[in-house]
């Protein structure tokens, strides 16, 4: 199969960070042409004098709609894009130059109509960053599964990194309405339809992710609020691991409370727990002080999410109200 790539990337009052992301496009060690389509949702702060600044270096299309969400703004996107293979970036990526010469590699000697690529934090990114990185994609706090190749369960890939065939987007119709959680119900969606998925390791990108504590927290916890109503919305992919950080939460409180009464081994468990973490994190972060907010992310991403997904799991299943009345900030019109 012949490739012709095209970058779908949607952009919401960041013009800054497009700029980072088309230089590194710039970079690129590919020595085919490829497209860049950005989409423009609805912004006040848009990019256009950005997307001037690269039209001599790069074959870049740029549009201008009125703000539907990230999803929406993707399919628009890949609706007006030239190529018959589209790679998805968030705006707040940087792309290493061999970036699309190893993805065309193992597309060729594996092809797959949807595939996904692992984030990295760069050198340049703060420890806050650089932490918030680690407990989003490590195998001791998520499994893996933003990205790793000893993931728990098959791999989806997601939106900051994701490259899908114009025939599986035609087919399955592309992202839906709600946010965050469009690109596992995508990928569910691409499964279903009897596409296959794959991680691409070398395929990675650095995923700026430029939130403090409590944006992160928002985050976690809308990520846990989705994951409900993806399990009714698609059933099969329901999994107890899903349930972990509320399990992990509970826990704790219980441990807290048996310590009180001298029953002190199920807190020393927590406590292993919380220094294999900081050893992993100092390991690969060669940081002391990345380890310890390490820690911090950590717990402000499982009680994020353990109470978004206890609160959505609650509401969705014993409410005769549909998850769009419930929820109607997870939702895009």
């Amino acid at each position: 199969m012949d490739f012709n790539f095209s970058f779908i990337i949607p952009v919401y009052n960041r013009p800054d960070e497009i700029r980072e992301l088309l230089e590194s496009l710039v970079l690129q060690t590919y020595k085919k042409p490829f497209e860049i389509v950005v989409v423009e949702d609805g912004s006040t702060l848009d990019s256009k004098a950005v997307i001037a600044e690269f039209e001599q270096h790069l074959d870049i299309s740029y549009f201008f709609k009125t703000n539907s969400g990230p999803g929406d703004s993707r399919n628009y996107g890949m609706e007006r894009a030239k190529g018959n293979y589209f790679i998805i970036l968030d705006s707040d990526c940087i792309i290493p130059p061999q970036y699309l010469e190893v993805a065309e590699q193992s597309l060729k000697k594996d092809f797959v109509h949807c595939y996904g690529g692992p984030d990295a934090a760069h050198d340049s990114f703060s420890t806050v960053q650089k932490a918030i990185n680690y407990a989003m994609t490590a195998l001791l706090t998520t499994g893996g599964i933003r990205g790793n190749k000893n993931a728990v369960g098959t791999f989806q890939p997601r939106s900051f990194n994701m490259g899908i065939s114009k025939e599986a987007f035609e087919n399955v119709g592309g992202y839906g309405k709600i946010h965050p959680g469009e690109d596992p119900d995508l990928t569910i969606r691409i499964w279903n339809k009897g596409y296959t998925t794959k991680l691409i390791p070398e395929a990675f990108v650095y995923h700026k992710r430029r939130i403090d504590w409590n944006k992160f927290y928002i985050q976690v916890n809308k990520f846990g609020m989705v994951r409900p109503i993806l399990n009714k919305w698609h059933p099969k992919t329901a999994k107890m691991t899903y349930w972990f950080p509320t399990f992990f939460c509970f826990g704790f409180l219980v441990a807290l409370i048996l310590a009180a009464f001298g029953i002190a081994l199920p807190f020393w468990l927590y406590v292993a727990y919380f220094t294999i973490i900081f050893i992993d994190s100092l390991i690969k972060n060669k940081s002391v002080a990345i380890a310890l907010l390490s820690l911090v992310a950590v717990c402000i991403q499982f009680v994020g999410y353990g109470y978004g997904f206890l609160k959505s799991t609650m509401l969705v299943n014993f409410s005769n109200k549909p998850p769009q009345e419930i929820f109607p900030k997870l939702f895009f019109k």
